[in-house]
């Protein structure tokens, strides 16, 4: 059985294949469809990893001792494209909220997984936290994935384990 030392780094392992994943998707896009839109109601590539940015970087600046929805932080602003939304700006963004993650994991020892964080009022343990940040990121970063196989189409470049083609097929 694992111990907590385990979890922690097994969290952090999860947390950082996504942010490859959503990373290698994304780098495929130009700047048009990196911001394209499926329809009205619809999120960007862009504005995805904007919100998950704004989001990591709320919930796990200082976890233990502020609530982790920052009084800064304005997500519903996440869903919109403003003009500073550049797509450098929004890489920064997201990387500030990784950075932000991986500093909380790479502090956390074993006894913090049973210690009490705050998100939106909402007491919950720092493991109930993170395995519900890691649902929530991996959720945005599959749409991520997902718009840009789209944008893509036939030039996607596959980020797993391409599927079997019948002999003589291209």
């Amino acid at each position: 059985m694992p111990d907590e030392r385990e979890v922690i780094e097994a969290v952090r392992l999860e947390f950082a294949a996504l942010k490859t994943l959503a990373e290698r998707a994304a780098a495929q896009l130009d700047d048009a469809a990196f911001f394209a839109e499926l329809d009205d109601n619809a999120n960007s590539v862009a504005l995805l990893m904007k919100h998950v940015g704004g989001n990591l970087r709320s919930r796990w600046a200082e976890p233990f001792t502020t609530d982790g929805e920052k009084p800064d932080r304005h997500r519903d602003a996440e869903f919109e494209r403003e003009p500073a939304d550049t797509r450098a700006a929004i890489e920064r963004r997201w990387n500030e909220g990784w950075a932000t993650l991986f500093g909380t994991l790479e502090q956390a020892v074993p006894a913090d997984l049973a210690r009490d964080v705050r998100i939106r009022g909402e007491e919950l343990t720092f493991a109930r936290a993170l395995t519900r940040s890691l649902a929530h990121t991996a959720g945005h970063v599959h749409q991520i994935v997902l718009l840009a196989r789209h944008w893509r189409g036939r030039a996607w470049q596959t980020l797993s384990i391409p599927r079997a083609r019948p002999a003589g097929s291209a």
